[in-house]
C-alpha cells in the first residue's frame, strides 16, 4: 500500500454530488445501475437533499487535495434488538478508481466505525455484492465477519 498524503473527511456538499456519482459508477454493477449525463439527473440532487436533511444518515467525502477521491454513507439506525441497541450501516463505500489501495477506504471505514460507536451503536454492518471479492477480503482485514445472508428484493 502506497501511504497516503493529506486526507480529510468532511460531511458532503451539493457540489460534491457529481464525483460520488462518477464513484459509485465506476465498475461492472454501479455503470448499470447509474447515470453519468450531463448534466446528472435531478434525482440525484433531491436523494442528497433527503440524505442531508436526515439526522441519522452522514454522507462524507474523503478529500485529498481538494478533490473527492473517496464516500461513504454511514446510517445509524434505532433498533428493539439486542436490548434496544442502535446499529451502523454503512452505504455506498467508495473510493476514485486512481486512488484505491492507498489507505483511503481504510481511513473512510475506521472514522465510521469510530463514529458509530461515539454515537452508541452497539454494532457496524454492510453489504456488499457477493461478486465483490476485493471488497470482502477488506472489510475481512478491518475486522468485519461474515455474519447474515443478504437478500434483495428490486422494483
Amino acid at each position: 500500500m502506497t501511504a497516503i498524503s493529506a486526507i480529510t473527511i468532511r460531511r458532503a456538499c451539493r457540489d460534491d454530488v457529481t464525483a460520488i456519482v462518477a464513484m459509485l459508477a465506476d465498475d461492472p454493477l454501479g455503470r448499470a445501475r447509474e447515470r453519468l449525463d450531463d448534466p446528472l439527473p435531478a434525482s440525484y440532487f433531491g436523494a442528497f437533499e433527503r440524505l442531508d436533511a436526515d439526522v441519522n444518515v452522514t454522507l462524507v467525502v474523503a478529500e485529498e487535495g481538494g478533490k473527492v477521491v473517496g464516500c461513504l454513507q454511514l446510517c445509524i439506525l434505532p433498533g428493539l434488538s439486542s436490548q434496544g441497541a442502535s446499529r451502523g450501516l454503512l452505504e455506498d463505500v467508495r473510493v476514485a478508481s486512481d486512488r484505491r489501495s492507498r489507505g483511503i477506504g481504510e481511513k473512510l471505514v475506521r472514522w465510521a466505525v469510530d463514529e458509530a460507536r461515539g454515537k452508541g451503536c452497539k454494532l457496524v454492518e454492510l453489504l456488499t455484492h457477493h461478486t465483490r471479492t476485493d471488497a470482502q477480503r477488506f472489510y475481512g482485514r478491518l475486522g468485519f465477519a461474515r455474519s447474515h445472508v443478504g437478500m434483495t428484493i428490486r422494483f
